[in-house]
Formats: C-alpha cells, sequence, structure tokens
C-alpha cells in the first residue's frame, strides 16, 4: 500500500521506490520519537509526502521565459567539423593545464559538480577551487591554439 502511495505522488517507477526507501528510512531515524507505534502507516504516508514535497522544491528549474529565443549554439549550415576541430582544440588546451586544475576544471565544467563538491571531493576549501578554477579558465583564455580555433 505505501509502494502505491509513493507511485501516486511520482511519474517514475524508479522515483517512486526511491521516495519509499527514503521515507522508511526517516522512519527508522525517528523510530524512538514515534509515540504510536499503531500508527505508523500514516507516519510514513507524511514522511513520503514531506520527502516529494522537499524534493518539488529542490529541484532545479532550467526553463526561463523569454520574449525572443536564443541563438542556437551551432548555426543550421554549420561545419561540424570545425566545430569538433574547437572541442579537440579545448580539450588540448585543458590536458596542458597543471594537474590540479585541471581537475578541478574537469569536475566543475565536464562532470557539472558544484563548487563544493569538487572542494569534498579534492579535500581542499571552497575558495581554493574557486581560486584554482579562474586561474585555470585565464589561461584557457590566453591559449593561442584556442583563439586559433574560434
Amino acid at each position: 500500500m505505501l509502494q502505491r502511495t509513493a507511485r501516486s505522488l511520482t511519474s517514475n517507477p524508479c522515483d517512486a521506490e526511491d521516495l519509499l526507501q527514503t521515507a522508511l528510512t526517516k522512519t527508522y531515524l525517528a523510530w524512538e520519537r514515534i509515540e504510536d507505534h499503531r500508527a505508523l502507516d500514516g507516519y510514513v504516508r507524511r514522511a513520503l509526502v514531506n520527502t516529494r514535497t522537499s524534493q518539488w522544491r529542490k529541484r532545479k528549474v532550467e526553463e526561463f521565459p523569454y520574449d525572443e529565443l536564443p541563438e542556437r549554439e551551432s548555426a543550421p549550415g554549420a561545419d561540424p567539423a570545425e566545430a569538433q576541430a574547437l572541442r579537440d582544440a579545448m580539450w588540448r588546451a585543458v590536458l596542458r593545464l597543471p594537474a590540479r586544475q585541471r581537475a578541478m576544471v574537469v569536475l566543475r565544467y565536464y562532470e557539472d559538480l558544484t563548487e563544493v563538491q569538487t572542494a569534498e571531493l579534492l579535500g581542499v576549501s571552497v575558495g581554493t577551487v574557486k581560486s584554482a578554477v579562474s586561474r585555470a579558465l585565464g589561461k584557457l583564455r590566453e591559449d593561442p591554439e584556442l583563439s586559433r580555433a574560434a
């Protein structure tokens, strides 16, 4: 029955299973604070709804309304070979960065991690990540191979 409740809160069966697992974990962690163990189903259902609401609030909204459509990255008649050459030049420039800066740039922009996640993963402070990435981007902007490729 709890699975059915979780399924009704999400559109994806896998998300429903994750939601139920999270709610059950929260219930387990709060076990000693629950006074009436006969009302456990209601507690778990409330945890399901609260968890789903929290997930919904934290979601990343990536669509913003605009009066005009933005220009496409590559024009309809653009040469795919030129785009690939630019990507190759960018990757070669990234490979020329010092190892620490390269790791931070790859984690931040290729793996799309946040500054905090990158700092935790590398065992450094967030400020170190910010300054190292800033210096790395400066080096990439000044790279002569990239200015020729663009």
